[in-house]
């Protein structure tokens, strides 16, 4: 897995910050799940770095599954990070309200990692990036060990 490190890296869009701009939607950033664990420790021990509400969706077994970070609404129009994917989602199921209890997943089939109200409303996607950056890396050093 690699990932693209962009002289330009995707800011959060507009001057909100991550939590402000999801209130009212928020894009999906979907990666394999190894490297999305791998990114949620990093971001978890990060000084300051926050992570937003995180879905698992299990394709299976054997970690073939994915994980999905909600990020702010704009993000995908600026996403390049090679092995994942940001979908826009116009509001289609991932509207949160920080007042509400946990909602129920808006991906069927899927589960929440880190449920909304136990994290920040969402990921920076800056941090995001260096995040799965550096996962790809340290996985890619763990397979060349076998």
């Amino acid at each position: 897995m690699k990932t693209s490190q962009s002289n330009d890296p995707c800011t959060t869009p507009s001057s909100q910050s991550p939590s402000a701009a999801c209130d009212a939607v928020c894009d999906l950033v979907t990666v394999p799940a190894r490297q999305g664990l791998e990114a949620v420790d990093i971001l978890r021990r990060g000084a300051g770095e926050a992570v937003g509400p995180v879905l698992h969706r299990d394709d299976g077994g054997c970690g073939t599954g994915t994980l999905g970070f909600l990020v702010p609404a704009g993000t995908a129009a600026c996403w390049d990070v090679p092995g994942s994917t940001c979908t826009k989602t116009d509001g289609r199921g991932l509207r949160l309200d920080p007042e509400q209890p946990s909602p129920v997943p808006p991906v069927e089939g899927s589960d929440w990692l880190l449920p909304p109200g136990e994290a920040d409303l969402a990921t920076d996607p800056v941090v995001l990036r260096r995040a799965l950056g550096e996962a790809a890396r340290l996985i890619a050093a763990a397979d060349s060990c076998r």
